[in-house]
């Protein structure tokens, strides 16, 4: 629970105690996916020595260099929206290092719209396609959509107790209640809103037939 006045803790302290009860409870993973609120050199550190790959997008302010191959020891970081770009690694990405992080990454454009581009950093260094990013980073959308989902369908958001321990038990109930609604979703191969929409469907067909309940205006 993201309380900070009852126990001083930032977002980023809870995403490493997650990531640590992930490893204790020995589930697998590979990839960790994070925006750019997330995106610290702290953080990537973390993920990197647990031996895992992070995608995540950086703000075009953050400094890096991409002249590395160049360098010994020393480095000419710039704002990383003043980088120059080749055909060649617009496809394939480029080697920087990232200001305040003593590793080697990789950097990809990828082009949201027309309007819009994202800049896209992991350490896996054998990525060597901006498509194959691009697919990789679109995964967080996934995150984005149960968040959303789970806030219009389940009643996630609608708890009235006070004590911590209650307002886990309702998170953890709604989210099963999500997970139960996908299920059903999947079966029935319709989507999970039309799942929750459908629930009282025989209901009202049958009250409008046979109300139960009949109103006399007089």
């Amino acid at each position: 629970m993201y309380d900070p006045p009852i126990d001083g803790k930032s977002k980023l302290d809870h995403m490493k105690e997650m990531l640590g009860m992930i490893q204790h409870r020995k589930i697998t993973f590979s990839d960790v996916l994070m925006d750019t609120w997330y995106a610290t050199t702290e953080m990537m550190m973390v993920i990197h020595k647990m031996g895992k790959r992070f995608f995540c997008p950086i703000k075009c302010n953050r400094n890096v260099d991409d002249k590395i191959e160049f360098s010994i020891g020393k480095f000419n970081h710039v704002n990383a929206q003043n980088l120059t770009w080749s055909d060649e690694e617009l496809k394939h990405g480029k080697l920087i290092n990232l200001k305040g992080l003593n590793i080697n990454l990789k950097l990809f454009q990828i082009v949201l719209n027309t309007k819009k581009t994202e800049l896209i950093v992991t350490n896996d260094l054998t990525q060597n396609s901006a498509d194959d990013c691009q697919k990789m980073t679109a995964n967080r959308w996934k995150i984005e959509e149960f968040h959303r989902a789970e806030k219009q369908l389940t009643g996630i958001g609608k708890c009235e107790c006070r004590l911590n321990r209650s307002q886990r038990n309702h998170i953890c109930i709604a989210m099963l209640v999500w997970v139960r609604l996908k299920n059903l979703a999947q079966k029935m191969k319709i989507t999970i809103y039309q799942v929750k929409n459908r629930l009282l469907d025989n209901y009202m067909v049958e009250q409008m037939r046979n109300p139960s309940v009949l109103f006399v205006v007089k």
